[in-house]
């Protein structure tokens, strides 16, 4: 038997007529994921890089508006009574309301008998049990809040702080 001459290994980087080369396409691959991989990490840095520029304006403009405290003069209120109940409750509450700057401080001062106002009429509805427990403290501040500001509009406030809060 006559052996067959081996053909000469093909040089790396050729291929046989009908094969696309083997390392080339890895090669376009790879380099393919690099780029995809460092424009994805491009953007991402860009889009980060941001987020805390606009955050830092934000926070300059907080500490140009310093918040201001209006105190509320201390009320004291009989509250409804229970059904059954005969003997009277009371309410002794303090309250200072959050204001955004001394600009809204200067509209809110002369409407605080308004407030005042708004505050006894409403406190004079509620009964001891309307009070109980942080639900109870939470409903208030919102109710109170929102009579605030219908009060005051076109000012706004922030929020209503308890200072101190007294049920007997």
């Amino acid at each position: 038997m006559a052996k067959k001459p081996k053909k000469a290994p093909a040089a790396e980087g050729e291929a046989a007529e009908g094969e696309a080369p083997q390392g080339s396409k890895k090669k376009l691959i790879m380099i393919a994921g690099a780029v995809l991989l460092l424009a994805g990490g491009g953007g991402g840095y860009f889009m980060m890089k941001k987020k805390p520029a606009a955050e830092a304006e934000k926070a300059m403009a907080e500490v140009k508006k310093p918040i201001v405290f209006l105190e509320v003069r201390e009320m004291m209120v009989n509250l409804a009574n229970e059904p059954g109940q005969d003997k009277t409750r009371f309410a002794k509450i303090k309250v200072a309301l959050e204001l955004k700057d001394a600009k809204v401080e200067g509209e809110v001062k002369p409407l605080m008998p308004r407030i005042e106002d708004t505050f006894q009429v409403y406190m004079r509805e509620l009964r001891a049990s309307d009070l109980a427990g942080s639900a109870g403290m939470y409903r208030l501040r919102e109710e109170l809040l929102r009579r605030v500001n219908v009060a005051i509009h076109p000012a706004r406030a922030e929020a209503v702080l308890f200072k101190d809060v007294v049920v007997q």
